[in-house]
């Protein structure tokens, strides 16, 4: 069997590596370099605090990975299980802290739910008077997605994989309703440009979209805009602080080294980008400020003196309800897409699902069925509330 994977993201990676372990012939075809669309922007966090079971369910499936994944992988990814802190300032957000803590522990992520004074026991620069309530799981954290994708990249290529970057699909190729191959061009194109196949994944990112249309499939996935920027506090954030989120904004921090901090969130105010080709990867200012503002009105450690030091933007592949869409679309067309922020921690489970779709028809690994395209004109959305 030969499958032709078209993104050189963590997703099309891991989704590579998970096929070749189970004897599949493998083409990546990535159109650029490998990570060039948001993985190599991606804040790398990696946490269970979800509201929905299957983003749940896809995180508990793929923490066993990123906490081996050097002993496997041979790369030290530098994940640090600091902990992920949810913040409510609200009654109506604690209430539905609370069971969301309820359906992740049923789930099996052993999540506490917190009073703003035990906040303050995992991170010190959180104001408890402006807290409602908080969540923590200790199995949550960050990691570095440029050494996950290398070591993906690595094991790839060990296991047979041709990845082409450099490479382009210009259509995806049918037979009646069935698709047997893509057209290419670029640096890995052969002679004729075309490359046939028994299946193709899409895994095409912010661009996810444009390729299923090749396919003549029809997905809601847009590509958003997000932003981050490194900080040096008014006061140094502790290197074993959590991963800390204040959900009625979104705004969030993480530690960096050295007191540093890494500052994001989206505010609806940000305009959104309609082509994934036409955005500018550096932060803007205006953007910046209001980030670091929000971020002190439940955090002492940004001040007026806090300092920015550099930052960036990248692409979140976004659809309407904020879940990825994980299916067969049609015979020998499997997509993993629109991940909304989520895809790299939510990679290695997702690998594992695609070469289940395509190997044995259906998903084992986790219960994907909720993630089919179908729900999204049946009206039968999912709701993800901590979609920072």
């Amino acid at each position: 069997m030969r499958v032709v994977i078209v993104g050189g993201g963590i997703v099309g990676l891991s989704s590579a590596v998970a096929l070749a372990d189970r004897g599949v012939d493998v083409v990546i075809c990535e159109r650029g370099s490998l990570g060039d669309g948001s993985t190599s922007r991606a804040l790398g966090g990696i946490r269970a605090q979800f509201s929905t079971a299957v983003n749940v369910d896809l995180t508990l499936a793929s923490l066993p990975v990123w906490e081996s994944f050097e002993e496997r992988f041979g790369v030290d990814i530098s994940f640090r299980q600091t902990g992920y802190l949810m913040l409510a300032r609200t009654e109506e957000t604690a209430a539905g802290l609370e069971q969301q803590v309820a359906m992740q522990r049923e789930r099996g992520a052993e999540t506490d739910l917190l009073s703003p004074a035990e906040a303050t026991d995992y991170c010190t620069g959180v104001d408890p008077d402006t807290l409602t309530a908080a969540t923590y799981h200790a199995r949550d954290g960050f990691a570095d997605p440029y050494l996950a994708l290398q070591g993906f990249a690595d094991a790839a290529r060990e296991a047979g994989v041709d990845i082409r970057t450099g490479t382009a699909v210009t259509d995806v190729r049918l037979d009646g309703d069935r698709v047997v191959g893509v057209d290419v061009n670029g640096d890995g194109a052969p002679s004729d440009g075309a490359i046939d196949a028994d299946a193709v994944v899409n895994a095409a990112g912010p661009w996810a979209a444009e390729l299923a249309a090749m396919a003549g499939v029809d997905v809601p996935v847009e590509p958003h805009r997000r932003q981050a920027v490194v900080v040096d506090p008014e006061r140094p954030v502790p290197e074993d602080d959590p991963l800390t989120i204040d959900l009625e904004t979104s705004s969030h921090f993480r530690p960096e080294r050295e007191g540093a901090a890494v500052v994001g969130g989206y505010f609806a105010d940000e305009p959104e980008t309609p082509l994934p080709d036409a955005y500018s990867d550096t932060h803007d200012l205006p953007w910046a400020v209001d980030a670091v503002e929000r971020a002190g009105v439940y955090c002492d450690y940004f001040g007026e003196d806090t300092r920015l030091k550099r930052g960036w933007a990248g692409l979140y592949a976004v659809t309407p309800d904020h879940h990825p869409i994980i299916e067969e679309s049609v015979p020998g067309f499997v997509q993993a897409i629109g991940f909304s922020g989520h895809g790299f921690q939510h990679s290695p489970a997702t690998g594992q699902v695609v070469a289940e779709l395509l190997l044995d028809g259906e998903a084992s690994t986790v219960d994907v069925s909720a993630l089919g395209s179908d729900r999204f004109e049946s009206g039968d959305l999912l709701h993800e509330r901590n979609v920072a």
